[in-house]
């Protein structure tokens, strides 16, 4: 097992509309690839997806996907293209269940939006993760 350091949160920066197939394919065939660009993605009716074992890396965080775990919601702009944490309520709780098993067996990973990572810059995931971490409980999942 690869020695998991962070949790990273992120969003597709699409609308919610956005569907998993052509979020695949645009990893495949515009970035060219072979791992998806998260663990762990969430669509706004609280369906997870897991995209790729957690023992092995995905494509999140340039620098540190040999130890992060990525987990990302479809959404993160609105309809002129501006951030925005437009997250639904299935989709807040489906990250909180997610985040509770990987605390619970990664104990010591950090959990921290895509923005917070060194060099980064962009907004993903739309919202401050360390503010809306002190306003959850990971036993409410």
């Amino acid at each position: 097992m690869r020695e998991i350091k962070y949790i990273a949160i992120h969003c597709t920066a699409t609308l919610q509309s956005a569907k998993v197939q052509s979020i695949l394919n645009y990893w495949k065939e515009k970035r060219g690839w072979k791992n998806p660009g998260y663990h762990f993605l969430i669509e706004p009716n609280g369906i997870v997806h897991n995209l790729q074992p957690i023992e092995k890396p995905s494509n999140g965080v340039a620098g540190f996907n040999h130890c992060t775990i990525n987990i990302a919601y479809i959404g993160g702009i609105d309809e002129k293209g501006n951030p925005v944490d437009n997250r639904t309520e299935m989709q807040k709780k489906r990250m909180i269940e997610i985040l509770t098993q990987l605390k619970e067996q990664f104990p010591y990973a950090k959990i921290q939006g895509h923005r917070d990572f060194p060099n980064v810059k962009k907004s993903c995931p739309c919202f401050s993760v360390s503010s809306w971490l002190k306003t959850i409980s990971f036993n409410q999942a």
